[in-house]
Parts: structure tokens; C-alpha cells; sequence
């Protein structure tokens, strides 16, 4: 070890190292500056950056053996505070450039670095800047990010007032539809918000740090686990197994129906008979610090009996297969669909033009920069207490109590950290239960940290789905008439929520057109590969992928124009849905109307600027996606009047960085209208069950729908429990002079049943609404494809606050160009770094993403809104290959469509 000298924020600090101690675990660990992040570990993200010596710095992949003497280093917390903002942060706050805040102060300091060095870029030089420094955001698509550096270099410059960005107050108060930034905001952009690994820098020094012993195959029996030489390694505490969980040692899929073949306990906490994918958790190390456990962990030995793997749902449903769960089929749930009259006539009838093509989505990892993390401890009550990324806290309680033998919430008590992004990998528990058995078999706090490899492998992904559509339509007029479907869903080896994921087949395939007659199959496999998880839009995007690109294929065999296609067949009075329920609102026709002008300058731009060389083209994509959790999904909340006259909102509104606590505050101030109350003097006391009720989970797109509509149920109620009979209201004083309660607990109930028999039903008491228009660029000599430009119509009802809106549709767009060019999970070593699974940068994002609101109100919606999340990801994919195929004429229908797959498409057609 040597002490080394460091000039930090302009303070002079002396660290003693190790050489080969990385700079920003020295920073973070030692100095305890941890607005430095670590994300990949690898350089690709450049969460952990920071200016050395006036250079923008990498600070994970740089050792401290690299560091010169006396090095100069700005962080974030050296750039300003909460009380005296650098415009970079006031302008990333009033662009809502920090969503979920991991990669913020990474960004920051970036630009920070970029406007040293030019102070007048322009965006194209933004966003080169970031690439080449490999800043990435999963988050914001990068548009709010351009904008608030664009912005704060002309502050900076003289040429523009701070006052000109910052939120004006709007004159009526009405804070609803505002771009009022969210109330997490400025912790973000100082790097003072605490994510789950930076509250373990400020944990107890009793605390224990885990490292887990993980399986390095994909099938196999347990015939023995040998932890003795780990044991005597330096700082270990214990190391436990199958042997130290209390309880029933499996976190339950809670199973949704009745129909499915397996009891939903399949999945251990600590793997006790079988492995059944790369990655399971056989042990868990118990040290004094994270490097000795996982020193540690690499020493557990296993004794295994290999078994086949089977690593995709073809090779699982094979004739030959064993059944990876022993006693339940690999196909474990057949939903059956049954709309209207018997098919077969209308693909029969000469009079009908037919289309049929197979089609797969990819196991498309979620690539959240923040790793998973966690931590757990006994509080004074002696109830197990878990902190975590978990987005449905309630649920996971209820998933991992049995298997740890503990009572809920008797127990337990689960708490949400600061989350830097899921996109609905923590719909499912990850860590939650392991962190439960090592804080019950030790009695310390205890923390988990997985690093980036161990976030690809060791965390869902979303289940590829194998899709096989026929349509026909009448070749004159183009109007639908009959539907044929078969999907499979290779959901991994985890049953928990694969059933709901399968019934999506049959909900949103063809969803957005009048289809009459609808007959088909789904199934759901276990496989081998990684367990299936949610992510955003959670069977939209598998669903819709194969219908909206077989449209394109019907409008070419019919010739017609794909716009026209779909005008003619979307929803309209007397239309129903897949299922059979009406729409809650008619507003596609309306959305056609608006995108038509534009498509048509689209197609004319794409056909003058095309070349020998850049094959230019425009394509489209409807998608519809349900608000809620099936059938009559429910939530509740509470609003507390306090004595200084201010509201407090009390809810289990789980936050990914979508945007929760805005969500909240705004809905609320609306409903709080009639008191005059100012939208900051509603404080939010949000997930950790000891304090907050069941609001649901966050996903589905339900929290603004089910959550906001328990808010706005518990501040009608509070309105009237203060209102005087004579007019006006109470004071804190006067309610309880009077015996009246201060705090009301509100809850809102979906008013719809869910599907019922052939999946014929009311699922959603509101839907979401997307047209996508997608400009691409394809060079011939390589296969590459370039989105130039995302055009979406969104209907999603109200806009409850713009500034977040429009955040959650750039980034949802953005993860849609991934799905549609680049991102992948199949190699498990080849796609454990960001890098290699495909993320996308910021030149990999076009700089132009057009959204239009066509706002319809819905009636079950609080103040009629609807959903945002899911919408923007169901869509972009389809819109994109639809305009490679009308760019060069190589259809791609297997994603992603890697520059190979286009360049040999090209091939054979020229070879043709």
C-alpha cells in the first residue's frame, strides 16, 4: 500500500491505496464522493466520470498505480450545490434530463468537460463528445440531455438568462399538464441522491458484504456444494446454502390461472436439487468487505450432474426433451383464442387476399446502468427489513415471505432505494430474499451488490416470443376479415408471471384494427436461458411486432399503401378489440389524420435523398397497450392533513425513474384544487411498507391509472371531511376540535372483469394509444441502418405533467430502436457487458424524435389520464423494419436486425 496525494474539489486529501484500487472506489469507498457511479466497470457507460488533471477520466478501468501525484479532480459535488446550482444542473433539471439520476452526474461532468474545452458546440458536436466518451443514458433517448447542454453553454455565454429555463409558476395555479420538474430533481443533479450502493458506503461498520457462489452451466443436478476452503478465506464471516434458509427456500410465482400445468414454487432462493440456468445462486459469502467475498465465492466448489440445455423453446418442447422442472410439462400454459366466427372460410374465399409470415423478438435485455443492489437489516422491532430496486413492493413480500419463514407484514418490511432505472426487471424479485437469509442467518446488516456481468446473467430479460400470423382481407376494399395467430413464449426457467406475458398474445396481436373473426394458440415454455422478467411493454412489443410488420405485407400484396391500410381498418364505432371490449375512447382515426401530412413529406424527403450508396426509407406502426394488471387490478393511498395547513400523500407508487413522486404531487394538487394549496406544500411519503399501503406494483403502465386514482380518491375524501357546512374548510385545528380525521385512506378499483373464456373479456379499464413513423437510413455496402427520425402520435389521455411525458416517450422510443437494431441476450459471455449486448449510444439515437399529443380523455382515468410508460416501445420496432424493407426491399422478421442479416438480404436479392 502507499499513500498518495489528491487534490479533490480543491481540497487536498491523502488516501492510502492499494495499486490496483481503482480510482472511483477510492473516491466512493474512501472519500466517500459517490455521485462518482459504478455502472459497468468496464468504461462503457461513464457513470464513474470525473475531470483528472482538466481531462474527462473514466475513474472504474483506471488503477491507482495510473494516478499522478498531486492529481487534480473534480467530481460532481465540486461543480455545485443545492443551494447555489451550476447552470448545467439548473438546465438538466428544467429539461428533466435526470429521469432516474444514475448516469446524471456522469453526464454532467462530461458536459462540464466538453464546455471547458468549446464553449459553443454545436448539438452534433454534444453528442459526439458523449459517444466518444461513452456516456450513456437508458433513460431520456439524449434529447433532454442535448437541450440542457445547449442550453447552459448560451447561459454560460452571456447569451441567455437563467431565467429564460427555469419552470414559471403558471398563473392559475394549475399545475397539471405543466413541465413542473419532478420533486427528486435537484438531489439528482448534485449527486446527493443515495442509490442503494452508495447508502452501503454509510452503513453501520458490523455491516456484512455478500458475494454470491454462482453456477457457471446451464442444466444440472446437485450432488454436493463444498464450502470449506471458502470459509477459511480472508474476512469471511459465514458462508450459507439451501441448509441456512428458514423458510421453504423458493420465492412463489404467485400463479395467475387456474389452467396452468405448474404450482408457481420453482424458483429456490438458494438452489438446493437443480440449477436450471447459468448464474442460479447456490451459496452466498459473508465478509467484511465486497473484494473478500467475492474472493471468497470463487472458492465454493460444486459436485454436478450435467443435464441437456435447453437454450431456446424449440429445443424444450422437442419430443426427446426432460422436464426441467420434474412433474410439470415444459409447456405449462396453452391460452386459446376464440373471436367472432370460424376462420377458415374467409382464408378459403377467392374474393380474400392472404398474407402469412413467422416472425421472433429477441431475449432483449433491460441494460439499466445502475446493477442491482440491496440491502437488509433487523430493525427495533425485529422485523427483517429489505431495501432494494424492488418496483412492487408488496408483491415481492408476499413472493419471498414463505421461502425465507417470515410473515407478511408481520415480519417484514420492504423498502424501495433510489432506483437507477429497471425498465421491469425488478417486477420480479431478484436479490430481495438473498439479502433476507443472510441478514436472518447472521443477525447483521448485511449488503449486495452484483457487478454488470452478474446484472446480465443473473437478472430476467424479456421472454422471445416465437409468432407465427395470418391475415386476410377483401382485395378490394383492404378491410380485415379474419385473423390467425400462433405464439410461443420461451419464458425461462421461473414460471412467475409467464402466463400473464402469454396471454398478451392474444390481447395485443392485431390490437388497433376491427379484425371480426380471430382464431389461435399460445403457449408457454421453460427453458434454460435466463428466467423471463417483465420489461416495457410486456408482451406489446412481441405482440405487435409480427401483426404490424404482416400489415406491411398486406397492403404490398393488396397495393396499397401501408398508411392506407391501416386508416381504413383501425378502430372505429363498433369495432372491438382482440378480446372483444370496446375501446374506451375512438381517437385512432383522429391520430391518422394528424401523422398523414407528415408521412406524406416523409416519403417524398426519403425518395430525394436516397443514393446508390444510402438506401433511404419511411415506415409505420400502430400500437395499443392496456393500463393495469388484468381484470379489476386495484390500489390504494392515503392523504394526511398536517398542522401547518400542508398535505401529505402517502402511497407505494414505486419509482424506476419514470417519474413516481411528480406523478404523484400533480395528481394530487389537482384533486386538492378546491383548498388552494400550493403544489410544494404536498409532501410525499412514498415506498416502504411499514409506512405506505398497497399501492400495486409499478408496471403494466398502472400507477398513474390505479395509484392516481387512490390518490385522488383519498384528497376528495380529505376535501370532505374538512369542508364546513356553512362553506369553506376546516383548519388542522378545528378537524380536531370537532373529532374529525386528518388522514384519509382512499382506494380505486378498475370497473372491468379481465379475460374470461377463448381470452374474451374487458382486460383494461384504459388503453394507450401510438402511431410511429420511422425514417432510416440503410448503407448498401455494409448493412448498417440508421434511424434518422422517429415521428410518434401518442394518445394516452391526459398529459399529466408534459416535461415527464415526454422524457418517458424518448427514452421508451429509444429502447425501441435497441429492440429493433442492436440489443440481444442469447451469448451469455458475449452479451454480459453493456457493450456487447447492444446499447445503444448517443449517435445511435436520432437527434430528431417528434412527438403529438391527441389527448382523449378517459373516463376511468384520474383527470383522464391514462398510462405512458409501455406505449413507446410497443411501436418503433415494426416502424423501423417496415422502413428498411421500403428503404432496400430485406424484410427482416427474426430481430435484431444486426447490419449482417440486412447486408445478406441484400445479397440475395441481387443475387436474384
Amino acid at each position: 500500500m502507499f499513500v498518495k496525494s489528491l487534490l479533490v474539489n480543491g481540497v487536498r486529501r491523502q488516501v492510502l491505496v492499494n495499486a490496483d484500487d481503482s480510482l472511483a472506489n477510492v473516491l466512493r469507498d474512501q472519500l466517500q464522493l459517490t455521485s462518482v457511479k459504478l455502472g459497468c466497470e468496464k468504461g462503457h457507460c461513464g457513470a464513474c466520470s470525473v475531470i483528472l488533471n482538466g481531462k474527462l477520466t473514466r475513474t472504474c478501468v483506471l488503477k491507482m498505480k495510473r494516478v499522478p501525484d498531486d492529481a487534480a479532480i473534480i467530481t460532481l459535488e465540486g461543480i455545485g450545490t443545492a443551494d447555489h446550482l451550476h447552470p448545467l444542473q439548473e438546465a438538466w433539471i428544467f429539461h428533466g434530463a435526470a429521469q432516474c439520476g444514475f448516469c446524471t452526474p456522469g453526464f454532467i461532468i462530461a458536459a462540464y468537460a466538453l464546455l471547458q474545452e468549446n464553449p459553443s458546440p454545436t448539438r452534433d458536436e454534444v453528442r459526439d463528445w458523449f459517444q466518444k466518451n461513452r456516456n450513456v443514458c437508458r433513460c431520456t433517448g439524449y434529447i433532454p440531455i442535448i437541450n440542457a447542454v445547449m442550453d447552459a453553454a448560451a447561459v454560460m455565454r452571456g447569451e441567455k438568462d437563467i431565467e429564460e429555463i427555469r419552470y414559471k409558476e403558471p398563473a392559475e395555479g394549475h399545475h397539471l399538464g405543466s413541465t413542473k420538474p419532478r420533486p427528486s430533481a435537484v438531489a439528482k443533479v448534485t449527486g446527493a441522491a443515495e442509490f442503494g450502493a452508495d447508502a452501503a458506503v454509510h452503513m453501520p461498520s458490523d455491516t456484512l458484504h455478500l458475494a454470491l457462489a454462482q453456477a457457471k452451466v446451464s442444466h444440472a443436478n446437485i450432488k454436493g456444494i463444498d464450502t470449506s476452503e471458502a470459509e477459511k478465506m480472508p474476512g469471511v464471516f459465514r458462508v450459507l446454502t439451501h441448509k441456512d434458509v428458514k423458510g421453504k427456500n423458493r420465492i412463489t410465482g404467485l400463479i395467475t390461472f387456474p389452467d396452468n400445468k405448474g404450482d408457481g414454487w420453482d424458483r429456490p432462493i438458494l438452489n438446493d436439487t437443480k440449477i436450471f440456468q447459468y448464474g442460479d445462486a447456490l451459496a452466498i459469502v459473508c465478509a467484511d468487505t465486497e473484494c473478500h467475498a467475492r474472493a471468497a465465492a470463487e472458492k465454493v466448489k460444486f459436485d454436478l450432474e450435467l443435464l441437456p440445455e435447453y437454450m431456446d423453446a424449440p429445443s424444450a418442447m422437442a419430443p426427446d426433451a426432460i422436464e426441467i422442472h420434474p412433474g410439470t410439462p415444459n409447456i405449462y400454459y396453452e391460452p386459446h383464442i376464440e373471436k367472432g366466427e370460424d376462420t377458415a372460410p374467409y382464408f378459403a374465399d377467392p374474393e380474400n387476399v392472404v398474407v402469412e409470415d413467422s416472425f421472433y423478438t429477441q431475449r432483449q435485455p433491460h441494460l439499466n446502468i445502475e446493477p442491482d443492489v440491496g440491502y437488509g437489516y433487523i430493525n427495533d422491532k425485529g422485523q427483517v427489513v429489505i431495501h432494494s430496486k424492488s418496483i412492487g413492493l408488496h408483491l415481492h413480500a408476499l413472493m419471498i415471505a414463505p421461502g425465507l419463514g417470515l410473515e407478511f407484514p408481520k415480519d417484514l418490511v420492504m423498502v424501495q432505494n433510489t432506483t437507477g432505472g429497471t425498465f421491469g426487471y425488478k417486477f420480479s424479485p431478484t436479490m430481495e430474499a438473498l439479502i433476507g437469509v443472510a441478514v436472518m442467518a447472521t443477525g447483521r446488516p448485511c449488503h449486495l451488490r452484483y457487478n454488470y456481468e452478474q446484472q446480465q446473467q443473473y437478472t430476467g430479460k424479456r421472454s422471445p416470443f416465437w409468432t407465427t400470423v395470418r391475415m386476410a382481407a377483401d382485395k378490394k376494399t383492404g378491410k380485415l376479415k379474419a385473423m390467425e395467430t400462433d405464439w410461443t413464449c420461451d419464458h425461462g426457467p421461473y414460471s412467475e408471471f409467464g402466463d400473464l406475458l402469454t396471454l398478451r398474445g392474444a390481447q395485443f396481436i392485431g390490437a388497433g384494427y376491427g379484425i371480426p373473426n380471430i382464431r389461435g394458440n399460445g403457449r408457454t415454455v421453460a427453458t434454460n436461458h435466463a428466467w423471463g422478467a417483465a420489461f416495457r411493454g410486456y408482451g406489446g412489443p412481441e405482440s405487435e411486432f409480427p401483426s404490424e410488420v404482416l400489415m406491411d405485407e398486406l397492403a404490398e400484396k393488396l397495393g396499397m399503401d401501408p398508411f392506407d391500410l391501416r386508416y381504413i381498418n383501425c378502430y372505429r364505432e363498433g369495432d372491438t378489440t382482440p378480446t372483444g371490449q370496446k375501446p374506451e375512447v375512438m381517437s385512432l382515426p383522429e391520430m391518422f389524420d394528424k401523422l398523414r401530412p407528415l408521412y406524406e413529406a416523409a416519403k417524398k424527403r426519403v425518395k430525394e435523398e436516397s443514393t446508390d450508396e444510402v438506401k433511404r426509407g419511411v415506415g409505420l406502426a400502430l400500437a395499443v397497450y392496456g393500463a393495469g394488471l388484468d381484470g379489476p387490478d386495484s390500489s390504494e393511498a392515503w392523504a394526511e392533513l398536517n398542522p401547518d395547513g400542508t398535505v401529505t400523500i402517502g402511497c407505494s407508487w414505486e419509482d424506476h425513474g419514470q417519474g413516481a413522486d411528480s406523478g404523484a404531487q400533480c395528481t394530487a394538487h389537482e384533486a386538492l384544487r378546491p383548498l388552494g394549496i400550493h403544489v410544494d406544500d404536498i409532501h410525499l411519503v412514498l415506498n416502504d411498507t411499514s409506512k405506505t399501503p398497497n399501492s400495486g406494483p409499478a408496471g403494466g403502465s398502472r400507477s398513474q391509472v390505479m395509484t392516481g386514482n387512490a390518490i385522488r380518491v383519498a384528497c376528495e375524501q380529505l376535501i370532505e371531511a374538512m369542508r364546513k357546512p356553512e362553506g369553506g374548510f376546516y383548519t388542522y385545528e378545528e378537524m380536531k376540535a370537532e373529532g374529525r380525521d386528518v388522514h384519509q385512506d382512499g382506494k380505486w378499483t378498475a370497473p372491468v372483469q379481465g379475460c374470461g373464456e377463448n381470452c374474451q373479456g374487458d382486460p383494461f379499464a384504459c388503453y394507450m394509444y401510438g402511431l410511429f413513423m420511422a425514417e432510416v437510413a440503410v448503407d448498401v455496402a455494409t448493412g448498417k441502418t440508421k434511424v434518422e427520425k422517429m415521428t410518434m402520435v401518442a394518445d394516452i389521455g391526459t398529459v399529466v405533467n408534459k416535461l415527464i411525458t415526454d422524457g418517458q416517450i424518448w427514452g421508451g422510443i429509444a429502447q425501441g430502436i435497441g429492440l429493433a437494431l442492436s440489443e440481444d441476450y442469447e451469448d451469455i459471455k458475449k452479451h454480459s457487458t453493456m457493450l456487447g449486448a447492444g446499447i445503444p449510444y448517443p449517435k445511435d439515437i436520432p437527434d430528431s424524435m417528434e412527438i403529438i399529443y391527441v389527448e382523449s380523455k378517459r373516463p376511468d382515468g384520474p383527470f383522464g389520464a391514462s398510462g405512458t410508460g409501455e406505449i413507446p416501445l410497443c411501436g418503433p420496432h415494426p416502424a423501423i423494419i417496415n422502413a428498411i424493407y421500403n428503404a432496400c426491399g430485406v424484410r427482416i422478421t427474426h430481430l435484431p436486425a444486426y447490419p449482417e442479416k440486412v447486408l445478406a438480404g441484400l445479397k440475395e436479392k441481387a443475387a436474384k
